[in-house]
């Protein structure tokens, strides 16, 4: 059997090529290798019409791809990629299909009328709303099924008929070129009927634009980011059809103590340069009120004390995570003379102490003397 050539230089691509530049380059050798494009040899064209298909089915998939890009053919026959059975009539249909479902806006649905739009509402709420949960009213303006002709399109009395040009089938046949090509109905819109008497409210489209208020129940947990589906809250569709659903996007707002990662909360909690040295109970704030934190003597500053279950609890579930307080001692300001001369007086008795009183102060002198050390020599 002999070798298959390269995917790539089959589509004309290098091995970095994007997604778009595949699918480019696909449709336009596809067009240019189908057998009814190439009469003086049909069978040639045939084979590399195959071989076409074949590389995109490949290199469209992003795990395909992958595993082509590491091990060659042999990656992708093993997963069954390669679809070593055979190219049969629905092959051509499915390849143009998707060039020309692009090309000339055709669709595989039939007479039917399409589902509403969905719709997006971004959405504010303060950092404990959304670890607590809450219910807001949203008011949105939105296209809804018009009262007077009940959505369908039609003057109230009648009724929709029968689409004259596709015959109800929502879709007409188009040649373009050697090809046949099947798109919606132009005068129907897909639907397969027609407005002969159209509502005088909603001008035959069905819907009329208004604003609703909706309540939104958001559950505890939620984060930036999470979405909430309210179902057949969006767009309604045309002439009857289903409406769509409105997503409530969720965006917390910044806190002025605390920070979310996940789970777990932060906060940084100043502490007098007494309280580090002594040690000290403290109180600190939590989204459920103040708990006691025990400071011990010589805390450095940086120093992390986690608050075990003080965090959030994740909305799609999990233990409740932790709050980590950051404690940051505080230089004292606006010094009186005596009190400044009290501040030289412990200086002075720290200094003959050398590094038992200031270990890190130390260390790092010591690790920035071996560094220029190692400069100079």
């Amino acid at each position: 059997m002999a070798a298959k050539e390269d995917f790539y230089k089959l589509l004309g691509v290098d091995r970095n090529a994007s997604d778009a530049e595949i699918k480019k380059s696909y449709r336009s050798m596809a067009m240019k290798y189908h057998p009814d494009r190439n009469a003086d040899n049909p069978e040639a064209a045939e084979v590399k019409f195959k071989q076409i298909k074949e590389a995109y089915e490949i290199l469209s998939d992003a795990k395909k791809r992958s595993a082509y890009d590491q091990f060659g053919h042999a990656g992708v026959d093993q997963s069954g990629g390669g679809r070593p059975g055979g190219f049969g009539a629905e092959s051509f249909s499915d390849v143009f299909g998707d060039v020309f479902g692009d090309i000339f806006g055709g669709g595989r649905r039939g007479g039917t009328t399409q589902r509403g739009d969905d719709l997006r509402y971004n959405l504010e709420l303060s950092l404990e709303e959304a670890v607590a949960g809450t219910e807001s009213k949203i008011r949105i303006p939105v296209a809804v099924a018009c009262g007077e002709c009940t959505g369908t399109g039609a003057k109230k009395g009648s009724s929709p008929v029968i689409c004259s040009m596709c015959h109800g089938h929502g879709q007409v046949r188009m040649q373009q070129g050697f090809f046949s090509v099947q798109q919606a109905c132009p005068t129907c819109r897909g639907t397969g009927k027609q407005i002969k008497d159209p509502c005088g409210k909603c001008h035959g489209q069905g819907r009329v634009q208004e604003s609703k208020t909706l309540s939104a129940k958001i559950p505890a947990g939620v984060d930036t980011g999470d979405r909430i589906r309210l179902t057949g809250e969006g767009e309604a569709g045309e002439r009857g059809a289903p409406a769509g659903d409105l997503y409530v996007q969720i965006q917390v707002k910044d806190h002025a103590i605390f920070t979310r990662d996940g789970a777990n909360l932060y906060c940084e909690v100043p502490i007098s340069f007494v309280t580090a040295c002594l040690g000290d109970d403290i109180h600190v704030p939590t989204l459920d009120g103040k708990v006691a934190l025990k400071i011990p003597a010589e805390t450095q500053t940086g120093k992390l004390f986690r608050l075990r279950g003080k965090g959030v609890k994740p909305v799609r579930g999990g233990a409740v995570g932790d709050l980590l307080c950051k404690v940051q001692i505080e230089t004292p300001v606006n010094l009186t003379k005596d009190q400044k001369a009290l501040v030289e007086q412990f200086g002075a008795s720290l200094s003959g102490g050398g590094q038992k009183h200031n270990p890190q102060e130390h260390s790092w002198t010591d690790g920035v003397k071996s560094f220029f050390d190692k400069l100079t020599g």
